[in-house]
C-alpha cells in the first residue's frame, strides 16, 4: 500500500476563523474542504514542507508555527501520515493561489463531514485545542 506524508498548516487568524481551501476537481477527494498543506518531498523536513507548501498553496509567509500533532489514517488505497501546525503569525494575506475556492470560517463552525475522513481528528483536536492551554 502506497504511503503519502504530508505537512497542513491551520491558518487561524487573531480573531478565531480558520482559513481552508477547497480540494479541486483532479484531486483524490475533490469537492472536500481542507486545510492548506502538501506532499513532503524526498530530504525534506515536515516544516520544510509545510513553508513551501503554504507558500505555494496561499501564498503567504510563516513567521512561526506550532506543531501540534502526527495523524495517520489509512485510505482503501494509500496510508496517509499527516504532520498538522498551528499557524497564527505569518507575512501576507491569504488566499487561494492556485484557483480553488477558499473561505474563513469560524473555528466553531468547521463541520468534520466536509472534510476528508482523516482530517476528522484534526478538527475534534482545534474544538478541544483552546480549552487545553
Amino acid at each position: 500500500m502506497k504511503n503519502v506524508e504530508i505537512a497542513v498548516g491551520i491558518i487561524r487568524s487573531h480573531d478565531g476563523k480558520i482559513f481552508i481551501t477547497q480540494r479541486g476537481e483532479s484531486s483524490h477527494l475533490a469537492g472536500f474542504w481542507e486545510f492548506p498543506g502538501g506532499k513532503i518531498e524526498l530530504n525534506e523536513t515536515p516544516f520544510q514542507a509545510l513553508q513551501r507548501e503554504i507558500a505555494e498553496e496561499v501564498d503567504i509567509h510563516i513567521h512561526e508555527a506550532t506543531f501540534l500533532k502526527t495523524i495517520e489514517h489509512e485510505y482503501s488505497d494509500y496510508f496517509i501520515t499527516i504532520h498538522t501546525y498551528l499557524i497564527e503569525e505569518w507575512d501576507g494575506e491569504p488566499f487561494a493561489a492556485e484557483g480553488q475556492p477558499s473561505r474563513w470560517i469560524d473555528e466553531e463552525d468547521l463541520n468534520a463531514d466536509e472534510f476528508p475522513d482523516a482530517n476528522r481528528s484534526i478538527i475534534e483536536m482545534l474544538k478541544n485545542l483552546d480549552n487545553n492551554i
